[in-house]
């Protein structure tokens, strides 16, 4: 089932992992989250389905994605073996072996556990994910939970055998999350618990608002979660990716876990890919896959590409020239950042405004209603941007005051990621708004 945001903005309903099929990102739709990919692997010798054919590179035999379409514990145990119930010197090994937050921070996990104030109280497997483009998580869950549970356990057994250990999901994952906690005999400890609803709501002090009975939005917290969190107590909180690679490297170790990827970007990352006509796709790929070649396994080759948003909804748009370019952790000069692992394509024939325009009104709704920045500034920010990119301009001064003030002035970072998204699209779509104010649009049928 797929549903539209009264406002006529993507907003994914039904079975988690579906893209909603709403103007002006509507690609594909209606696909089971317990398959993969959401769609066929495109065949490795073939050529892409869309646009120009592009060679498919070889890649990696998948590592948290092992156990495809068979997640129950059985074969769990068979595929990976034993989880070590202690891990001495976990945080030098999880150093060594370069594993990053897979939520979109890219933050060393092995930093964030040695800034524990004390022994952990809870722990926190955060698969929230309220970005409407993002099913990663969701096929993680389905297809591979337990992973997801062991990193849990292996932390626990590790630093904290009584801490509270808790598995907070988006409500459409429930049903996978609940029946992987009860089909392992040392899952008892383990309490699944459903998110909160909106865009915000994965962000780490919204988590933690949410299990203290809030309403699950972010809180300004002059403290880190890691010294004061749940109950005023040391917590962390992990993307459950984040918790499926750390059970890999608590197994095999760092060394095994760099042997694919780059010495930069070590190890695999799970991608959410769509538009331009594709299904929707979930791809486990090496830490620095090219761009391009991520595409060219879902059938798409570089001439059906006109840009593409890289990131999610707090991301940025990348031209089609940097196809190149290599997914990283963090962006760099030659890199482009994979943030929270979202790929959205848009077709040589679609108009950026139109979607960048609707994509601002919709974070512009999903602001936590209760500081300035949010409240007020993200709608003027939208506004501005449509004047100056399809009315009258003269909210330039207006929009470029928004660029330059809004961020680090919320209580979260939910200002920050729309000012990044909405200068990409100034940037990218530069030829495009002057061909708005002259009348014209890429799109045919875009409505304007």
């Amino acid at each position: 089932m797929v549903r539209a945001h009264p406002g006529g903005v993507p907003h994914r309903g039904g079975v988690r992992g579906d893209l909603a099929a709403v103007d002006p990102l509507a690609q594909s739709a209606g696909h089971d989250p317990g398959r993969t990919w959401l769609g066929k692997e495109h065949p490795m010798t073939d050529t892409a389905t869309h646009g120009a054919a592009r060679p498919v590179p070889a890649r990696s035999h998948p590592r948290v994605l092992a156990t495809l379409g068979r997640p129950d514990w059985a074969t769990h145990l068979a595929t990976h073996g034993p989880l070590p119930s202690l891990v001495p010197n976990l945080v030098e090994i999880l150093q060594n072996a370069g594993l990053v937050g897979h939520g979109g921070a890219a933050f060393p996990v092995w930093r964030k556990i040695a800034s524990l104030a004390g022994a952990p109280a809870a722990i926190i497997a955060n698969a929230a994910e309220g970005e409407p483009l993002s099913h990663k998580d969701a096929v993680l869950l389905a297809n591979a939970p337990q992973l997801v549970l062991d990193g849990l356990l292996v932390l626990a057994g590790t630093l904290a055998p009584r801490a509270k250990l808790l598995l907070y999901v988006n409500p459409l994952s429930l049903e996978s999350a609940e029946r992987a906690v009860a089909d392992r005999p040392d899952g008892r400890r383990i309490q699944v618990v459903a998110a909160a609803d909106g865009f915000v709501a994965g962000e780490v002090s919204a988590v933690v608002d949410s299990l203290s009975g809030g309403r699950g939005v972010p809180r300004d917290h002059p403290h880190h979660l890691t010294e004061r969190g749940l109950k005023g107590k040391p917590t962390l909180v992990f993307n459950v990716e984040t918790l499926a690679h750390l059970a890999l490297i608590a197994r095999h170790g760092p060394e095994w876990f760099r042997s694919v990827g780059t010495p930069d970007d070590p190890g695999t990352r799970l991608i959410s890919v769509s538009g331009a006509g594709l299904e929707a796709h979930v791809r486990e790929v090496d830490g620095g896959t090219p761009l391009g070649d991520v595409l060219a396994r879902c059938g798409l080759g570089e001439t059906a590409v006109q840009a593409v948003l890289v990131g999610g909804y707090h991301g940025a748009w990348v031209e089609r020239s940097r196809l190149g370019a290599p997914l990283t952790a963090k962006a760099t000069r030659t890199s482009i950042g994979a943030g929270a692992g979202v790929i959205h394509v848009l077709g040589v024939e679609e108009c950026g405004i139109h979607a960048s325009g609707a994509i601002l009104r919709y974070l512009a709704s999903q602001s936590a209603q209760q500081c300035g920045p949010c409240l007020f500034g993200l709608p003027t920010l939208s506004g501005a941007f449509d004047d100056v990119t399809t009315g009258s301009g003269r909210q330039g001064d207006l929009l470029q005051r928004m660029l330059a003030t809004l961020p680090g002035r919320g209580a979260c970072h939910h200002p920050d990621g729309t000012v990044r998204f909405a200068t990409s699209a100034l940037g990218v779509f530069a030829d495009e708004v002057t061909a708005h104010r002259a009348g014209r649009c890429r799109a045919a049928g875009a409505r304007r």
